[in-house]
């Protein structure tokens, strides 16, 4: 069996106190827990601050245009079923320019897990307001306040369809861990959004705002994960301010509705050209 050391890369040149250390051992611990492999996972990234991520990890790894992880990820799911495959983005990688694939790899529910790192603002590129960032927000680039509305993740995957959505805290790694790990069980598509303070430009989204703020659907009894209703109110209610699974629906995955899907990954098969078989579908095109 793996241990956690197996899973560890170069050493992250993210600053200290950074949410992402946090959200990268998520991942880690979620592998271990799971009795994976370096091998048997992929991680797919974006650009940004949160797409380091791939380089962080020992175990495969791709690093793709901004906002692009996504079609990346199923591609990669798709041809070697036998992966677990995790998509890790930033809000602006996946709210921002990826929020097309988003919707669409939602609704579709290929079965691999997107965690994304929620900090409010772009870091990277030095502190401009991002899609999930406050309408009012203060930046170097906004001085004024943000003008346009934040994109609502919790929300906006809940209308798209997707069949399990979480949401999680950078400052409590036991259950950080716990839901990106119950995300990867899952099949279908399961996001998990992550509030990942960025302790150098944001100094509103604090570690002791959302530790002050954030509601842990644990201590509602009579929450059920289960219930479309109930998750679009809860989370209207407080604000997208919750914590834990907020919505589980368990139904077919993606794959199950391709036609001859084969049960041998297609990464695992002989690819060679068969030119007999080239030959036969010229003829039936001349």
């Amino acid at each position: 069996m793996a241990k956690l050391k197996e899973f560890k890369g170069d050493t992250p040149t993210w600053c200290p106190g950074c949410g992402h250390y946090s959200v990268m051992a998520g991942i880690q611990r979620a592998c271990l827990g799971l009795g994976l492999e370096p091998h048997q996972v992929a991680v797919i990234t974006g650009i940004g601050c949160s797409g380091k991520v791939s380089e962080y990890m020992r175990c495969y790894g791709f690093h793709t245009l901004h906002g692009r992880s996504l079609p990346v990820a199923q591609a990669v799911k798709l041809v070697n079923r036998n992966l677990k495959v995790i998509a890790a983005g930033g809000d602006g990688d996946g709210y921002g320019i990826g929020a097309g694939h988003f919707v669409h790899a939602a609704r579709r529910n290929v079965d691999i897990t997107y965690v994304v790192m929620d900090n409010q603002i772009y870091g990277l590129t030095k502190g401009q307001t991002s899609p999930t960032s406050r309408q009012g927000f203060v930046t170097k680039t906004s001085p004024e306040g943000a003008g346009e509305r934040e994109v609502k993740p919790l929300e906006l995957a809940l209308g798209a369809g997707a069949s399990f959505v979480a949401q999680a805290f950078a400052g409590d790694i036991k259950r950080l861990t716990e839901l990106i790990q119950q995300g990867m069980e899952h099949e279908g598509f399961a996001l998990i959004n992550v509030f990942s303070p960025c302790v150098t430009y944001n100094k509103v989204n604090t570690y002791d705002y959302f530790k002050e703020h954030l509601l842990d659907l644990k201590q509602m009894e009579d929450y059920d994960p289960h219930d479309l209703a109930q998750a679009y109110a809860t989370v209207l209610e407080r604000q997208g301010l919750v914590q834990g699974i907020i919505y589980k629906e368990d139904r077919p995955a993606y794959h199950t509705f391709l036609t001859d899907y084969p049960d041998q990954p297609i990464a695992e098969q002989n690819l060679v050209r068969d030119d007999a078989r080239l030959q036969q579908l010229w003829s039936e095109f001349k």
